[in-house]
């Protein structure tokens, strides 16, 4: 079952917790910002509680009769019969309840809680483990800039400020967006100068700023190889168009408004061609949105980037490009195999399973790729993996060069196969490698760095 996250407003609601100890105080301690009415009962309660501001103690056991009224109750007691009469009678009463350890009895979860004046995170693992809820919500209060109190007053004045500047509701709403982002991350509020000046530049909406398209590499494999400046692009983007080989944690980085279309392309299917997507980042570019295309791995490596930046550029858009960490290198570094390797390769060579246009064709120039003494690299190809070495073998390469295929996922976990020239085909086959997957044929290909038997 999923609890969702509701946002409530408790200032002067009636709550009762039954129980008076250390369970009971933690409650209230949480509690306590916003402002409740809280009623203890409880034969026993500590002095911590005693001392609590705006709550009202009564030193006996609990009757139904203190429940009536309520807005939610809380059993943070050790006395089971009283914690399930609590229960079954909110139940019944439509009343929020709460029993510590006994979530099946929970009509709502207390969350691992981050409070900075108006910003309140709320992080549960849906009683799956508290002590991960508290992990989490340690790493988030350690990012919170340390003026987020000031900074979420000086945004909220704002707003009001800028309704009344601001006529186009899209300029409005952009500037909102992109002053907090500006705040949150420089840690400061602006001064009255820069919010004139900032403002000013929104207040006349025609033309149309055209922000432009970034052209964003995802990495290669899980979420958290991107470079800080495309998470950065990611964090500001009005509309991100992402392919099928990118991790979906990413998006989670895009403002809650953000437009997200998926035009994953994968073996050959795709939901949508390469001209359909090019008219896609033309047509929501000129609408004036700040618009992220999320690749996988680097956009200018067999990821058609190249295509998208003629054709935006064609249409008078500006458009930036920021690399990502290509499956050519980071697939075969997660196996333990470099691409280079000082004595053994002095150069490596990326070549695509397949050419534009003809999607079962073979690479072209195998006596030339036969002869290099570097190290070969095929994207895109594992399901021409036997016709490529046979190709290599009838061009002279040595039957013995050592080969290896690696399967790599979202998870950060990498399946590989090793072998040589000769039987690498078959070694897969077997082992049922699936794509995506990156072929390695050379000496590098014979190491194995991370394997603890080497």
């Amino acid at each position: 079952m999923g609890y969702f996250p509701f946002f409530i407003d408790i200032r002067d609601k009636r709550g009762v917790i039954i129980g008076g100890g250390k369970v009971a105080a933690r409650k209230i301690e949480k509690l306590q910002p916003f402002e409740p009415v809280l009623f203890v009962i409880a034969p026993e309660i500590i002095p911590r509680i005693q001392e609590t501001e705006r709550v009202f103690l009564k030193r006996r056991r609990f009757t139904e009769k203190d429940l009536e009224g309520a807005f939610f109750v809380i059993a943070a007691s050790d006395d089971e019969e009283a914690n399930a009469r609590a229960a079954a009678y909110c139940r019944e009463k439509g009343i929020f309840f709460n029993a510590a350890d006994d979530k099946e009895s929970c009509g709502f979860l207390f969350p691992a809680l981050v409070k900075s004046g108006a910003l309140t995170i709320g992080v549960s693992t849906e009683g799956a483990s508290p002590g991960a809820a508290a992990a989490v919500k340690s790493k988030i209060a350690e990012q919170l800039p340390s003026r987020t109190e000031e900074i979420l007053d000086y945004l909220a004045a704002l707003r009001p400020l800028a309704k009344e500047r601001i006529e186009d509701a899209y300029a409005r709403a952009s500037f909102l967006r992109e002053t907090a982002v500006f705040c949150m991350e420089a840690n400061r509020v602006l001064s009255e100068e820069e919010t004139q000046e900032r403002m000013q530049s929104y207040q006349n909406p025609h033309p149309k700023r055209i922000p432009g398209v970034v052209l964003a590499g995802a990495g290669c494999g899980a979420y958290d190889l991107i470079t800080v400046r495309g998470l950065n692009a990611l964090k500001r983007a009005e509309v991100v168009v992402y392919d099928a080989l990118t991790d979906e944690r990413l998006l989670e980085y895009a403002p809650e408004s953000c437009e997200k279309i998926d035009v994953g392309k994968r073996c050959g299917k795709c939901c949508r061609t390469q001209e359909e997507i090019n008219g896609l980042l033309i047509q929501e570019a000129k609408k004036g949105k700040r618009v992220v295309r999320l690749k996988g791995g680097d956009p200018f490596v067999f990821g058609r980037g190249g295509e998208e930046v003629l054709a935006l550029k064609e249409q008078g858009i500006p458009v930036t490009e920021i690399p990502g960490i290509t499956s050519a290198i980071a697939v075969p570094a997660a196996a333990g195999i470099p691409v280079t390797h000082r004595d053994i390769s002095r150069s490596f060579h990326v070549i695509t399973g397949h050419t534009k246009g003809k999607e079962n064709s073979l690479p072209e120039n195998f006596e030339t790729l036969a002869a290099l003494n570097g190290t070969l690299i095929f994207l895109m190809g594992l399901l021409h993996l036997p016709e490529i070495t046979k190709k290599l073998l009838e061009c002279g390469k040595d039957p013995d060069t050592p080969a290896a295929v690696v399967h790599g996922g979202f998870d950060g976990q990498f399946v590989s196969v090793r072998g040589t020239l000769s039987d690498i085909a078959k070694e897969a086959k077997q082992e049922e490698i699936e794509a995506p997957a990156v072929i390695i044929i050379g000496e590098t290909a014979g190491f194995d760095f991370f394997s603890t038997t080497q």
